[in-house]
C-alpha cells in the first residue's frame, strides 16, 4: 500500500450492526461501527459517514457494500441492488444500491458480506492464487460465497448454501431451526440450531459435549458435498461457531474423509488439511470484503492496461 493507492469505502452490513471503513489496499485509515436499525435510518447514518470522511481524507474513489441478504444480484430483474425477502423486520424489498448512488457518483460494487469476505481471502488472505474458493461462515444463520478464478458466482440469485440438505443421522428427529426448510444445514448446525438442540448456549459447550458428534458429521456432509459439486481449492470456514470451537474444524475434516471415502484422488488427510482451513484474515475478512469489492468496481470502470496492472477480480458495479 502507498499514498497513491486510492482512498475506498467499504460497507458491511450486518444483522445487528454495520461497519463502515476507508482503506487504501487492505490498509484500514478509518472506520465507525453503527447499529442496524431501519433501513432509513442506518442507511442515512452511513451516508453522512462517507460525507463525513471524504471532507476528512479527500476523494473517495469506489464504494463496496457487502450486505446480508438475500439480495437482488441479476443486473436483468426489478430487484436488482436490493434486499430481497429477508427475515430482518423492515429490510425486505430495501434499495441499498438505489440508495447510494443517489449521494455518491463514484463507482459502487454490491455484493452478499460472504461472497465480499471469499473476495477478499483471495486478495490478501487464504486464498491468492487459488482458481476456486468456497467462504463459509457459521454463526447465527450459515452462508456461502463461490469464488472462481476471482469473481463472485452467482446466476439467478447467489449461492444460498446454508439451505442445502444433508443426510440425518438415524433416530435423531430434531426439526431443525431454518423457518423454510428446517432441517437444512443452516437449521441443524447454525448457533441458534445448536443451542436449540443441546439446551444450553453455544458459548457453554465443552468439546466433550455429544452434540459436536452430530454436528461434525453434518457439517463433513455439507463440506462433502460442495467438494464433489464444485471442486474447491479452498474451503474457508469462518463464524463465531467454529472461531470460537477450534477443535470442530478437525472433526469435520475427519468426517469429510470417511464420507469421500477415497473418492476424490489425492485428496488424503494432509491434502484436505490444506483445503479446509480457517480464514486467514480473520473477523477482518468481513469487512475488507467490502473494500475489494469497491476495488473491483473502480478496475471496471478503467482501462484494460490499467485492469491488467491490479485491480481486476470482477465487475458488478
Amino acid at each position: 500500500m502507498t499514498q497513491s493507492s486510492p482512498l475506498i469505502a467499504g460497507l458491511e452490513l450486518g444483522g445487528t450492526k454495520a461497519l463502515a471503513l476507508i482503506a487504501r489496499e487492505d490498509t484500514v485509515v478509518a472506520s465507525a461501527r453503527i447499529p442496524t436499525r431501519g433501513p432509513a435510518e442506518t442507511l442515512a447514518a452511513l451516508s453522512d459517514q462517507l460525507d463525513r470522511w471524504g471532507d476528512q481524507h479527500g476523494e473517495i474513489a469506489a464504494l463496496g457494500i457487502a450486505s446480508f441478504g438475500p439480495l437482488g444480484l441479476d443486473r436483468r430483474r426489478a430487484d436488482y441492488g436490493r434486499i430481497t425477502q429477508t427475515t430482518k423486520p423492515g429490510w425486505s424489498d430495501t434499495p441499498v444500491l438505489d440508495h447510494f448512488r443517489s449521494g455518491f457518483s463514484a463507482p459502487i460494487g454490491f455484493d452478499t458480506d460472504v461472497a465480499g469476505a471469499g473476495l477478499a481471502e483471495c486478495r490478501w488472505g487464504a486464498g491468492v492464487g487459488q482458481e476456486v474458493v468456497v467462504y463459509i461462515t457459521i454463526g447465527t444463520g450459515i452462508g456461502g460465497g463461490l469464488i472462481v478464478h476471482g469473481r463472485p458466482a452467482h446466476g439467478v440469485i447467489h449461492p444460498e448454501m446454508g439451505h442445502v440438505r444433508v443426510r440425518r443421522a438415524a433416530g435423531d428427529a430434531f426439526a431443525g431451526v431454518c423457518p423454510f426448510h428446517g432441517d437444512c444445514i443452516e437449521g441443524l448446525a447454525s448457533g441458534p440450531a445448536i443451542a436449540a438442540r443441546a439446551g444450553a448456549a453455544v458459548e457453554a459447550l465443552g468439546p466433550d459435549h455429544p452434540i459436536w458428534l452430530r454436528v461434525a458429521d453434518e457439517l463433513g456432509e455439507f463440506l462433502t458435498t460442495l467438494i464433489v459439486v464444485l471442486s474447491p481449492n479452498r474451503i474457508l470456514v469462518g463464524g463465531g461457531v467454529t472461531g470460537g470451537k477450534p477443535f470442530l474444524l478437525d472433526r469435520v475434516r475427519a468426517a469429510v474423509l470417511g464420507k469421500l471415502n477415497g473418492y476424490v484422488a489425492g485428496l488424503d488427510a494432509q491434502n484436505l488439511a490444506d483445503c479446509v482451513r480457517a480464514p486467514a484474515l480473520g473477523d477482518q475478512a468481513g469487512p475488507l470484503g467490502a473494500i475489494a469489492l469497491g476495488l473491483d468496481a473502480l478496475a471496471a470502470q478503467l482501462p484494460s492496461e490499467a485492469r491488467r496492472s491490479g485491480y481486476s477480480l470482477s465487475d458488478d458495479t
